[in-house]
């Protein structure tokens, strides 16, 4: 099957607050140090990556360079529609006047799940070699900084959604199309972020078992973010305890029972791939610590 950066689509999801954007980035970073034209995408406007790497806040639904071959986009479902309206219908003028159209505006917002599709649909045009973007270029691999797990999944799933319900027309054939893509293994993967802590695990398998029910795809790989060194051995922490040394005691019992969650994980994962990232002390991270992490990664991928 290949490697995560063989995809042409890499999608970067979990609990939420388990350093998504950050391995997200970093992915596409190690993507960029081979030589991939690579774009990594966030959603709902959001641009953690950009201000990691260049500083500075993204314009909603631009496709920025940040690094050498590493670019940079933040969609916003509302300019994905108009795009896809522009790009769909016969009269140019048509689109405009259902863009500003408050009623149509709303109506597009109480539809479930069009946003997921909106976006999936935006994040599908960008890994196309033949975009509809006017003066678009095409990149080697799309990584997708998706929402928390229960949504990324919903994401993932509303192409085919929206397919099945309109059955025939426009809609019908891009969803299928857009859906065949997500649901082809040699080009889609899947990473999987989790802390190693109880409730991120959890909702690590269940992402995994919900991959394989809506979408027959599996987790490509599983990044266990923020371990602790386990510094000590038994013998060392008993002399810990003997001297009476409680906040090394602390730090040691907190990486034992991360190093029981981690195994925990494995053992459900089935033998999918995983790979640590180390706890990197510091508040915001930047390109210099993005830098090291796409090395760690870099083995994995």
């Amino acid at each position: 099957m290949g490697g995560v950066l063989d995809k042409e689509l890499v999608v970067v999801t979990g609990k939420g607050g388990v350093g998504k954007s950050t391995v997200a980035a970093a992915i596409g970073l190690a993507a960029a140090q081979r030589g991939m034209r690579t774009i990594v995408a966030e959603v709902a406007a959001r641009d953690d990556v950009t201000r990691a790497l260049a500083d500075e806040q993204a314009v909603p639904f631009v496709e920025r360079e940040l690094a050498p071959r590493l670019h940079h986009i933040s969609i916003e479902p509302e300019l994905a529609m108009q795009e896809y309206l522009v790009d769909q219908l016969p009269v140019r003028a048509l689109a405009g006047v259902l863009v500003a159209s408050r009623v149509f505006t709303y109506l597009a917002a109480a539809t479930p799940g069009l946003r997921e599709l909106l976006t999936i649909g935006k994040v599908w045009e960008l890994a196309q070699p033949d975009r509809r973007t006017p003066g678009a270029h095409p990149y080697d691999l799309v990584v997708l900084d998706a929402p928390a797990t229960g949504h990324g999944v919903a994401i993932l799933s509303a192409p085919r959604t929206f397919a099945e319900a309109a059955r025939v027309g426009p809609v019908a054939r891009q969803g299928g199309k857009i859906h065949k893509m997500l649901s082809d293994p040699a080009r889609t993967g899947v990473v999987g972020v989790s802390l190693p802590e109880e409730m991120p695990v959890n909702e690590t398998l269940a992402l995994g078992e919900a991959l394989r029910r809506q979408m027959g795809l599996d987790l490509d790989l599983v990044v266990i973010n923020g371990l602790l060194p386990d510094r000590f051995s038994d013998s060392e922490a008993q002399a810990l305890r003997d001297a009476g040394a409680h906040s090394a005691l602390s730090a040691h019992a907190r990486a034992r029972a991360q190093r029981d969650e981690v195994a925990r994980l494995r053992a459900g994962l089935d033998g999918r791939p995983t790979v640590e990232l180390p706890l990197i002390f510091t508040a915001a991270l930047d390109a210099a610590g993005l830098e090291a992490l796409s090395h760690e990664l870099e083995g994995a991928l």
